[in-house]
């Protein structure tokens, strides 16, 4: 901590004139504020246009940091200060260094003679006045006004303070209160080595944790994100208070790090500082995080440009991943290193051989000499087959890992075809704990990648989309944690089939392989299933699986997307759909692999789709196609079977709830057969009660027509539900109706099944969430509210034209997902389908329901799926007559006219 040898405002700068700024505070023609504030935004606007012009970032911060200096001391010296006081800058400002919007940290330091109680009131009153001068000037300035002792009593109590002061240094006032402070400082009087360093190791896992201890996240924090910028400056903070220097660049030579280290530490922050630079221009404010808001303006302001298989967004975040990753990895070596020289120096150490190539020194591994990976490149392997293998293992020494960093160029083509180390990849695959740890930890250190290049080539890379919210390679990791859990106690609660299923797949590494390459061609264009189906079938040749276990990998890496596509788009009530599924299929252990792999990716692609109704649609595709099969494929289930069947339960039911046989049947003789097949009779046994009760209370000249009923559902089909049941008249709008009135609570529908029965009536049941995902808590009131709400949309049916809009999500508006539809029928149904993409939005199945009805098209049935932000719906429609649409010439112009209005709409709700 020494002082500074120039005084700042004798420094040069050349794009604030001291001489100018001084005599215009002297002549006093304007009030300081208003000069101080025209030397800020000059300041402001002409190093703004430097940065765009691409000058290098290092200057730009620290001259924003000496520039600061100049101002505060012209404002220190408009007020009269008496001697023990001066003002540091403390934090990273005390540094030098400071970006747009960074926080000025301020400390203004007394010897205890000027600030304490009842004392020297015109010293606080000129405190007061600077710090109100200081925020009205519109300074980012946080301070505080303590003694040398109270300073050391606080640091001595907060390690955060303790490392803001670490790093203060005098703007203006009497540099010997800083000495003094610094005195009280040193580690042998405060924060020793060792407890300074363990106090900052717990930090960084803390924050690591709150950013999900991922660096991959899409939406990352360049400051508190694993890799961001808080590593780079924890490692600062710890060495320099072990070596006891000021700066990292007076390490070099000393054996902390190497050349190359180093060099990738100052590029890797140069990068961020960079970024985060842009980023406080862009949002004007301190924003850390790198919002997609962002993203594609800084593509374009660091020269990105789309190319044929990226979008200059993906690029620049492609770069980022991978630098943060590299700076990831090295705050693991050097914090390691630090670890063995402070924590565990003069400890004694207990050294247990594993093997002739490795040893435990207490609970790390390391290597028993140097060559060994260079005599034996298969070690590169091994060392994580052993700590897979061996739990007490907690990590690998430092100079063991800058061992494998530099040798892990032998992992080339003739390394990857060896066949001992296809058995040691294998080894690790099939070891029963530690291996998503342990894959990690090669991708951290550069191993995975190399040996699969394949897997390389998308570690970084950014899925651009409304749902994902990993890089590839993070959710790639994240499916095969997803999978190693699904063996843990908990997860009989949370996922019982798949826990289940676990615990008797007969060779679970044939999933987790396929998780590992269920989305390795991402990226490359074309379809990156059948894409990765080639990388699939090269991995298990290579290391030598049978023909049965590398069909089947590759099997579940082509169908990977098959049970969530059949799930949440098709009709899986329908017999026919569930038979097709099944044969698809073919046999209970590919549905078992199926199905444990498609909810590990499934919750592995944003947490937040997981939910009890994505669960209960898994859950029954399952279950049905588990009986589908065991009835024999060629057994196909009768829909006659259903039907009677599924009547006599009912009406058993209704018979025991003392309804007339005769009442009974008068209404299901309205109902067509689909009612019959796709629902439960717990439903229509619900169903006829409510409308039996209706006919009697208009028999009795009550006037009502409509009936709304609503309920949570119970176990069953639809357990992860809130069921909303609709038997009115059937008019052209009653679905616009409904829709929009759901969109009024703010209420997701994710499924719809409508009836017309012959009497003129439709009877629609629509399955809800809430904002959250969840069903709506079993309050009356709720529910109540529900039933008041679409019948006063009902009321207003045939003059029906409000469209409910809420405010765009903000992300959103940062995708430009245009529409498609898709319009098609297949022989022998008598409806068409139709297939709409688009973002989701506020009113949007209430706008398309309004295109219904322009259009004059009825609407049979409806599938909503939801990803994320993305709307995947299907819609069976006919014409009014309720034929068919088969007229091609008109159908292209529906589909235009569709994706037309939905884009319009889209585009209004993002200006709203």
């Amino acid at each position: 901590m020494q002082p500074a040898k120039i005084p700042y405002f004798e420094r040069p700068l050349f794009f604030f004139d001291q001489t100018r700024f001084r005599k215009a505070l002297a002549e006093g023609a304007k009030p300081a504020l208003e000069i101080f504030k025209d030397a800020v935004g000059g300041a402001d606007s002409q190093m703004a246009e430097r940065f765009r012009e691409g000058e290098d970032v290092r200057t730009l911060v620290h001259e924003r940091a000496l520039f600061v200096d100049c101002l505060l001391h012209y404002a220190w010296h408009q007020y009269d200060w008496p001697g023990g006081i001066s003002l540091l800058a403390v934090g990273g400002y005390g540094r030098g260094e400071l970006h747009p919007h960074s926080d000025i940290d301020l400390l203004i330091l007394t010897d205890g003679t000027n600030t304490g109680s009842g004392r020297a009131p015109d010293t606080i009153d000129n405190i007061e006045r600077l710090v109100a001068f200081l925020w009205d000037l519109g300074l980012d300035i946080g301070h505080s006004v303590r003694s040398i002792d109270h300073c050391q009593e606080l640091a001595a109590e907060d390690i955060t303070v303790a490392t803001n002061l670490m790093e203060c240094r005098t703007v203006v006032g009497d540099d010997s209160l800083r000495e003094r402070l610094a005195v009280k400082m040193t580690p042998d009087k405060l924060w020793p080595a060792d407890e300074f360093f363990a106090a900052k190791y717990a930090e960084q896992r803390e924050r690591h944790n709150k950013q999900q201890a991922a660096e991959y996240i899409l939406e990352p924090n360049i400051k508190n994100a694993p890799g961001g910028l808080r590593d780079i400056q924890t490692i600062g903070w710890v060495a320099k208070r072990y070596f006891q220097v000021r700066t990292l660049k007076q390490l070099q030579g000393k054996g902390f790090f190497t050349e190359e280290e180093f060099a990738i530490l100052q590029s890797g922050e140069d990068f961020l500082w960079r970024v985060r630079y842009g980023l406080h221009l862009l949002a004007g404010r301190a924003e850390e995080r790198l919002l997609f808001d962002y993203q594609r303006e800084l593509a374009k302001q660091f020269g990105y440009t789309d190319s044929g298989t990226q979008l200059a967004v993906e690029q620049f975040m492609h770069n980022y991943y991978r630098i943060v990753m590299a700076l990831r990895e090295l705050n693991d070596v050097l914090l390691q290193f630090l670890d063995e020289a402070i924590l565990q120096r003069g400890k004694r150490q207990t050294v247990t051989p594993i093997n002739e190539r490795f040893q435990l020194r207490d609970n790390t591994i390391e290597v028993t000499q140097t060559r060994i990976f260079t005599e034996q490149p298969s070690a590169l392997l091994e060392i994580f087959v052993l700590m897979a293998e061996n739990p007490e293992i907690e990590g690998v020494r430092a100079a063991t890992i800058r061992l494998i960093r530099e040798h892990r160029h032998l992992i080339d083509d003739r390394f990857r075809s060896d066949a001992r180390n296809a058995e040691l990849f294998m080894q690790l695959l099939r070891s029963r704990r530690g291996l998503s740890t342990q894959l990690s930890r090669m991708t951290r250190y550069g191993i995975l990648g190399r040996y699969l290049p394949e897997f390389g080539q998308v570690t970084g890379q950014m899925q651009h989309d409304l749902f994902h919210i990993y890089t590839v390679d993070a959710h790639t990791l994240q499916v095969v944690r997803n999978m190693r859990s699904f063996r843990s106690p908990e997860a009989w609660q949370k996922f019982p089939i798949a826990a289940e299923i676990l615990s008797r797949l007969r060779s679970p590494e044939l999933l987790y392989i396929a998780g590992l390459y269920h989305d390795i061609a991402k990226g490359r264009g074309g379809d990156h299933s059948k894409l990765g189906v080639v990388d699939a079938d090269a991995f298990c040749r290579r290391h030598h699986l049978p023909a049965r276990d590398r069909r089947l990998v590759c099997w579940l890496v082509e169908k990977h997307l098959l049970m969530s596509q059949v799930s949440q788009k098709q009709d899986i009530t329908d017999p026919e759909v569930v038979h097709d599924f099944a044969r698809e299929v073919g046999d209970r252990e590919h549905l078992d692999y199926l199905y444990a792999l498609t909810v590990a990716d499934i919750n592995a692609t944003n947490p937040e789709l997981w939910n009890s109704w994505r669960a209960s649609l898994m859950r029954q595709l399952y279950q049905s196609t588990q009986r589908a099969l065991r009835r024999g494929l060629e057994n196909p289930i009768d829909r006659e079977e259903i039907i009677e069947e599924t009547r006599s339960q009912a009406r058993n039911m209704l018979r025991a709830m003392g309804l007339p046989v005769a009442s009974v049947e008068d209404i299901w003789a309205q109902m067509g057969e689909d009612y019959f097949v796709r629902e439960s009779a717990d439903n229509i046994t619900w169903h006829t009660a409510a409308i039996h009760q209706l006919q009697c209370a208009s028999e009795k000249g009550e006037q009502k027509d409509t009936l709304v009923l609503t309920r949570n559902s119970g176990p069953g089909e639809h357990d992860g539900a809130t069921e909303v049941f609709v038997y009115t008249p059937d008019r052209a709008n009653v679905f616009a109706a409904v829709v929009t009135g759901l969109d009024m609570l703010n209420l997701n529908i994710h499924d719809a099944r409508l009836y017309s029965s012959a009497a003129g009536y439709t009877l629609d049941t629509f399955y809800v969430l809430d904002e959250s995902g969840q069903p709506l808590l079993d309050e009356p009131h709720r529910l109540e509210q529900i039933r008041n709400t679409l019948q006063r949309e009902l009321a207003l049916v045939e003059d029906y034209s409000k469209i409910i809009q809420r405010r765009t999500p903000r992300r959103l508006k940062m995708f430009e997902l245009k529409s498609r539809a898709h319009l098609s029928t297949e022989p022998g149904d008598h409806y068409s389908t139709l297939e709409i993409t688009s973002a989701d939005r506020p009113g949007l199945l209430a706008r398309i329901a309004r295109i219904f009805i322009a259009h004059d098209l009825r609407l049979y049935n409806a599938k909503i799926s939801t990803l994320g932000e993305r709307v995947e719906d299907i819609f069976h429609i006919t014409d009014a007559a309720g034929r068919p649409l088969l007229d091609e010439t008109a159908n292209r112009q529906l589909e235009e006219a569709i994706c037309r209005e939905l884009d319009a709409h889209q585009v209004k709700q993002q200006r709203s």
